[in-house]
C-alpha cells in the first residue's frame, strides 16, 4: 500500500469512470497526422489500447492507495448533490467488494483492446468499435463505483447499447438462428425489459425510504421499509438483476449472444457484464431489503441449482459427438451453471456463502474470459468453432499441432471445472459450505438439498469439460479408440489419428497450426497468472470482501 491523499483518490476514481467516455469521443475524431501510423484504422486501434491502458494504470494506483486495513470503509468518496428534489446525488466510492471488480473490468478491457489491435475485428470501421468498447468500459466501471440507486440504474443501462452494436455489427452469424441481428435484438429486449421492472423496484425503495443513497439505505438495513415494500422491491429488482446474471429460466438470450458476438465481445460479456447482476444482489438487495430477501432466498437458491444442472446437461448435449455443438455456445451454457453457484452463495445470506459468491464472480471472469479468448483463437485458425468439425479435422489435435494452444485450453478447462489450487475451486466450495448452514430463518433441510444438487452439478461440469478437452485437444481417434481391422484385430490409426473424414488443404491433419502468437501470449498470460494466484492464495481476495460482507449483513455496522 502507498500513501495517497483522499483528494487524489477521488480524482483517480472520477477519472476511471469518466476517462473512457472522453476516450470514446476522441476515437471518433480524425487522428492527428503524426499519430496515424500506417493507416487511420491502426491509429484508432492504438488509441483504444492507450486509453484502456491508462485506465488500467489508474485502477492499479487506486488499488495501491486503497487502505487494505479498512476494506469495509468506503474510500475515494465523491458526494455531490445532483437532483435535490429527489435527493439524487453523484455519489462515488469503493470498498473491498467493488475494488476487485474495478480491477477485473479494467484488466479485461485492456486485454481486449490489445488483442483487437493485432487481430482487428471484422466489420465496419474500427472507429465505432473502439468508441463502443470504451463506452462499455465506462458504464461497467461506473456500475461498480456509484453509490446512488438512480446512478446505478443509469450505469447499468449504459452498457446495453454498446454491447448490442458490438454483436449486431461486428459479430458473426454462424450457429445462431436468424444471425447476429436476431441475437443482438434478443439480448437487448431481454435486458431492457428486465431493467424496466428493476427501475420500478429501485424507485419504490427510494421514494419510501426518502433517499436513494445506497450507503444510508444499507446502514438502515430495511428498518425504514415495510415488509410488503421489501417483498415487492426484491421481486422487481431481483428479476432485473437475474436477467443480467443470467439466472435460469431468464438465460435464453445468453447462448445466442455469445455465439454471435466477436471474441472480445464474448470476453467482456462473460467476464464483466454478468457480474453486474450478481453485484446488484449483494450491494442492493441483501443489505437494503433483508426481510424481503429472506422470503425469496429459498426460491433464488432453487432456481440457482436448477441452472447449475440445466447448464451442465446442455453442455453435455453439445459436447456429444454428432451433436454439431458450437464451442462458444457450450461455454455460454457453462456460464449459466457457474453463475448458479454465485446465486446459491448469495441466497444463503451467510458471510461464507456471500464471500464464496464474490470469489466465484472474479474467478469466473478470469477463467471464462480466458476460455473465450482461446476459443476465438481456435475459430480463427480453423474457421469454425463446431466441435464435430474440430474433432474430425484436427488429426493429432491441438496437442500435436499447436501444443501451447492446446495446453492453455486444457488449463482453462480444468480451472473452470474447479480443480483445487486454481481460482475456480474456492468460490464453488464456499457457496456450498454456506448452503450447508444457511442464515437464521432459512430452512436448513432445503438448503442441504440444494447443496447436494449443486455438488452433483460439479461432477457434470467436470464431465463435459473433460469431453471437450479430449475431443479438441486429443482429436477424434482419441475418443473413439482402436477400430477392428479386416482380420478382427485392432486397426492401426491412420497418420494423424482420426478415423473421421478429414478435410484437405491447410486444415489437413498433417499440417501444423500457428501456435500461440506473441500478442496472444501477452493478452492471456495475466489471466493465467491471476487464476493460479487466486487459487493458491485466496486470502488476497477474501481479505478484501469479508469485512464488507460482514458489515452489509449486519446492517452497516462494522
Amino acid at each position: 500500500m502507498i500513501d495517497i491523499s483522499e483528494s487524489v483518490m477521488q480524482f483517480l476514481l472520477a477519472l476511471i469512470v469518466v476517462g473512457p467516455l472522453i476516450g470514446a469521443v476522441a476515437a471518433l475524431l480524425p487522428a492527428p497526422p503524426g499519430l496515424r501510423g500506417k493507416s487511420p484504422d491502426q491509429a484508432v486501434l492504438r488509441h483504444g489500447v492507450t486509453v484502456t491502458g491508462a485506465i488500467l494504470v489508474a485502477v492499479i494506483v487506486l488499488t495501491l492507495g486503497f487502505d487494505h486495513d479498512q476494506p469495509s470503509k468506503t474510500q475515494a468518496t465523491t458526494d455531490i448533490s445532483w437532483i435535490a428534489a429527489l435527493d439524487v446525488r453523484i455519489h462515488l466510492g469503493i470498498d473491498g467488494i467493488s475494488l476487485p471488480l474495478l480491477v477485473l473490468t479494467a484488466l479485461l478491457t485492456f486485454l481486449c483492446a490489445l488483442y483487437s489491435y493485432y487481430q482487428p475485428p471484422k466489420g465496419p470501421s474500427p472507429k465505432g468499435f473502439v468508441a463502443l468498447l470504451l463506452v462499455l468500459e465506462s458504464g461497467t466501471l461506473a456500475t461498480f463505483a456509484v453509490l446512488d440507486l438512480v446512478l446505478f440504474f443509469l450505469a447499468f443501462e449504459m452498457v446495453l447499447i454498446p454491447m448490442y452494436f458490438l454483436i449486431a455489427r461486428w459479430g458473426g452469424s454462424e450457429g445462431v438462428t436468424g444471425g447476429r441481428q436476431a441475437a443482438a435484438w434478443k439480448f437487448i429486449l431481454y435486458t431492457l425489459l428486465g431493467s424496466v421492472v428493476m427501475l420500478l423496484g429501485l424507485l419504490l425503495i427510494g421514494l419510501n425510504a426518502g433517499t436513494f443513497d445506497m450507503v444510508a439505505l444499507a446502514t438502515d438495513n430495511g428498518r425504514g421499509l415495510s415488509t410488503s415494500v421489501q417483498l415487492i422491491a426484491v421481486l422487481a429488482i431481483g428479476i432485473g438483476l437475474a436477467v443480467k446474471t443470467p439466472m435460469w429460466p431468464l438465460h435464453s438470450w445468453l447462448p445466442d449472444a455469445h455465439t454471435a458476438a466477436p471474441t472480445v465481445g464474448s470476453v467482456l460479456l462473460a467476464g464483466v457484464l454478468l457480474k453486474m447482476g450478481t453485484y446488484g444482489f449483494v450491494r442492493i438487495i441483501l443489505p437494503i431489503a433483508p426481510d424481503g430477501m429472506r422470503t425469496f432466498a429459498p426460491y433464488l437458491a432453487a432456481f440457482a441449482v436448477v441452472g447449475i444442472i440445466y447448464g451442465s446437461l446442455a453442455c453435455l448435449a453439445l459436447a456429444k459427438q454428432g451433436a454439431g455443438g458450437d464451442l462458444k455456445r457450450l461455454i455460454a451454457y457453462s456460464s449459466v451453471g457457474h453463475m448458479g453457484f454465485v446465486l446459491l452463495g448469495i441466497a444463503t445470506m451467510t458471510p461464507t456463502g456471500v464471500n464464496g459468491a464474490l470469489f466465484a464472480n472474479i474467478a469466473h471472469g478470469l477463467i471464462t474470459g480466458l476460455l473465450f479468448f482461446l476459443v476465438g483463437a481456435v475459430k480463427e485458425r480453423y474457421g469454425s468453432a463446431d466441435l464435430d468439425t474440430l474433432a474430425g479435422a484436427t488429426g493429432a489435435a491441438l496437442y500435436g499441432r499447436a501444443p501451447r494452444l492446446g495446453g492453455l485450453l486444457a488449463f482453462a478447462a480444468v480451472a473452470s471445472l474447479g480443480l483445487p489450487g486454481l481460482a475456480g475451486f474456492w468460490g464453488e466450495m464456499l457457496a456450498m459450505f454456506g448452503a450447508f448452514n444457511p442464515a437464521e430463518g432459512l430452512s436448513r433441510p432445503a438448503f442441504l438439498t440444494f447443496m447436494v444438487i449443486a455438488g452433483f452439478g460439479t461432477l457434470l461440469t467436470a464431465a463435459y469439460l473433460l469431453i471437450v478437452v479430449r475431443r479438441v485437444c486429443m482429436g477424434a481417434y482419441a475418443q473413439e479408440g482402436p477400430q477392428e481391422g479386416p482380420q478382427g484385430g485392432p486397426q492401426e490409426a491412420p497418420p494423424g489419428g482420426p478415423t473421421e473424414a478429414l478435410p484437405e488443404g491447410p486444415t489437413a491433419p498433417t499440417a501444423r497450426l500457428t501456435d500461440v502468437r506473441t500478442y496472444e501470449f501477452a493478452a492471456w498470460t495475466p489471466l493465467v497468472a491471476l487464476t493460479v494466484i487466486a487459487g493458491l492464495w485466496p486470502a488476497v481476495l477474501l481479505g478484501l470482501t469479508d469485512p464488507v460482507v460482514q458489515k452489509l449483513l449486519a446492517g452497516g455496522k462494522s
